[in-house]
């Protein structure tokens, strides 16, 4: 029986994924996570109940913890990270704190004999500077590649603490796995979305403000483009990336390039497929949001001939309804 950890299991991605390796009845699999970010949900508790999965409840930006972990594991997943846009203005130091402690930790324990493959989660928020800060110069940046210059625009911003965790994770994977000689993969997330993502995100957020009935609508910015990636074409993605040899050592950007589409068209979708029609009031955008956002995924096709093909009109409605019920149950 093939072993993985999941770091951040609880969590959003994390979740699906050690579901997703769950359902092999060849992997073990071992989730590390102490609900910082995540929940302990009945979707949680159930998959934690099958007899492949391993919980562990821990903090890992605590050194001690790595004292009891062992066993050779055939791979890490390292998605643990505390993220979600208000902490990144609201608890910046803890998001860094978290991010990078949790990562270094790990990455001191992590031997030849103990991983044989470590792969970390980074983010499109490594280049959320470089748009502001090069765009109208470099066009050619969109689609991004993963070649894409890392820039942090502004250190004062509070938001960069979340994009300064992971440059931060890429520097130190690359850098602590060829000392050590252990093959590693980095991803780099856009824009993943489905249920039980949170709240803290512009989806969960226009399905709350569909669900209360606000009207005027409040949109902030709107202009803003984003690729949107089905959090189940990101699982296939990332076991995708994990399995080949030929992505060791590599960064590869995860996501769905044929999805982008402006904030406020998005919404506009979404009020008519869930047919509330409210007054849309565009407000401004918060300071460092980026423009506009799609991810080249070439070299993951290239690599692993995986391609993200869930369509969003095709899932928006099987969301709301996944939230709906959630804000229904927040009423009682």
């Amino acid at each position: 029986m093939k072993r993985f950890i999941v770091t951040g299991g609880s969590g959003f991605i994390g979740y699906h994924f050690a579901k997703y390796l769950s359902s092999q009845s060849d992997i073990e699999v071992t989730i590390i996570d102490n609900h910082l970010r995540g929940a302990s949900d009945e979707m949680f508790n159930d998959l934690i109940k099958c007899s492949n999965v391993v919980f562990i409840n821990e903090d890992m930006t605590k050194k001690d913890f790595y004292k009891n972990l062992s066993g050779h594991y055939d791979g890490i997943y390292h998605l643990a990270a505390l993220n979600g846009t208000k902490n990144f203005y609201n608890r910046s130091y803890e998001v860094m704190r978290v991010n990078i402690l949790t990562l270094m930790n790990m990455l001191e324990w992590c031997t030849p004999d103990n991983c044989n493959s470590f792969l970390f989660s980074s983010s499109s928020e490594t280049y959320a500077g470089t748009f502001n800060s090069f765009i109208s110069e470099h066009p050619e940046f969109i689609p991004s590649k993963e070649d894409i210059p890392l820039t942090v625009d502004n250190v004062m911003n509070p938001r960069w603490s979340y994009g300064g965790s992971k440059i931060t994770g890429e520097l130190l994977t690359v850098n602590y796995c060829r000392t050590k000689d252990i093959p590693f993969k980095i991803v780099r997330y856009h824009n993943i979305y489905g249920i039980r993502m949170g709240y803290d995100h512009v989806l969960p957020e226009f399905f709350k403000r569909i669900h209360d009935k606000i009207n005027p609508f409040p949109i902030y910015g709107g202009e803003e483009t984003r690729a949107f990636c089905a959090v189940k074409d990101a699982v296939r993605a990332t076991e995708a990336v994990m399995l080949s040899d030929k992505c060791n050592g590599e960064i590869i950007h995860i996501g769905n390039s044929s999805q982008e589409i402006k904030i406020i068209d998005l919404l506009k979708m979404i009020l008519e497929i869930v047919d509330y029609h409210p007054v849309i009031d565009v407000k401004p955008a918060p300071e460092g949001c980026v423009m506009r956002r799609c991810p080249n995924t070439d070299k993951l096709y290239k690599l692993t001939g995986f391609k993200a093909n869930i369509r969003l009109e095709d899932t928006l409605l099987e969301m709301y309804d996944w939230y709906k019920k959630i804000y229904e149950k927040q009423d009682l």
